[in-house]
């Protein structure tokens, strides 16, 4: 073979020779360094006494000044244990409920049945937190709520569900999984339909019946992306969604439902003390990548699964 038919091409020729897959990677490329790359700019604030007037740059350095802040702050142990209680809370409901869901629409059989069923479950999904919030206060709105009127009606007192700290994170967290378990669902759905149908037919030569089907080749099928949907989910631990919980807050709750995102808005912007709460957002997404790095490292030593 000739030196010419060996010779790798050039970084140019490789370019143009995928031009337009990298034309079309453009826009993606664009929004990243936009709103996600640079803004990381903005950290240095987190080691600053930042003043609008003097900029950014210009403000002087503090160092650790308010990351000791905020480990002495009173409110540092409830913020902790809100985030992490709440999310977890939601990672235990929503993973068996979206496999599950998922596992019962797999055994429909009518077509149209089904497609109904999915598109009603995923519906929800395209709500803001407003009007989520607004259908959650009509059902548990202390006097004229649904289900306290009913409570009323068959001799019972009504329930402050809206306002008593043990019921906020079961609150918070069906509401989420009302409005997301259809959603959720669909990964699920996919990697289903990616199972070899000759290991369900392999299983019922076998005489399994469809729940040994299910617990012995659906189940297994599915556990790379379980694994990898719950490694995610480790990695956002930390960033339970500002609305989810901002919408049902108030003062009563703080104790029990102040969470990083919804400090840091009270804080941040109601208080102006912006260094501060950028050294908040700092530590609260450092500890969240530090999460899914040792839940990565433990899911490779045990399942041989990960996301690298």
């Amino acid at each position: 073979m000739s030196g010419n038919h060996l010779k790798k091409p050039s970084l140019l020729q490789a370019l143009w020779k995928g031009r337009l897959v990298y034309l079309l990677a453009i826009p993606g490329i664009i929004y990243f360094a936009v709103f996600k790359y640079w803004p990381m700019y903005g950290i240095i604030v987190a080691f600053k006494d930042f003043s609008p007037r003097q900029g950014i740059w210009y403000s002087p350095w503090v160092g650790l000044k308010h990351f000791i802040r905020l480990f002495n702050s009173l409110d540092f142990s409830s913020l902790v244990r809100n985030t992490l209680t709440l999310n977890l809370y939601r990672i235990v409901v929503m993973t068996p409920l979206a496999i599950i869901f998922a596992l019962s629409l797999n055994e429909v059989r009518n077509p149209a049945f089904k497609r109904t069923v999915q598109t009603i479950s995923y519906f929800p999904h395209f709500l803001s937190w407003v009007v989520v919030s607004g259908v959650v206060f009509q059902l548990f709105s202390p006097h004229s709520g649904s289900i306290n009127r009913l409570l009323m009606e068959h001799g019972h007192q009504s329930l402050k569900f809206l306002i008593t700290p043990k019921h906020f994170k079961s609150l918070i967290v069906f509401a989420g999984a009302w409005k997301e378990l259809g959603w959720a669902s669909i990964i699920y759905l996919a990697a289903i339909t990616g199972i070899n149908p000759e290991l369900y037919e392999a299983a019922e030569i076998d005489g399994a019946n469809r729940l040994q089907q299910t617990w012995n080749v659906t189940l297994p099928g599915l556990m790379p992306t379980m694994i990898t949907l719950l490694l995610i989910d480790i990695g956002n631990i930390m960033n339970i969604g500002f609305e989810q919980v901002y919408v049902f807050l108030n003062p009563v709750l703080y104790q029990v439902g102040d969470v990083f995102s919804t400090y840091i808005y009270r804080v941040g912007l109601g208080q102006g003390r912006f260094s501060y709460t950028t050294a908040v957002g700092l530590f609260n997404t450092l500890i969240g990548f530090l999460l899914l790095v040792g839940a990565n490292a433990l899911s490779r030593k045990v399942t041989e699964e990960g996301l690298w």
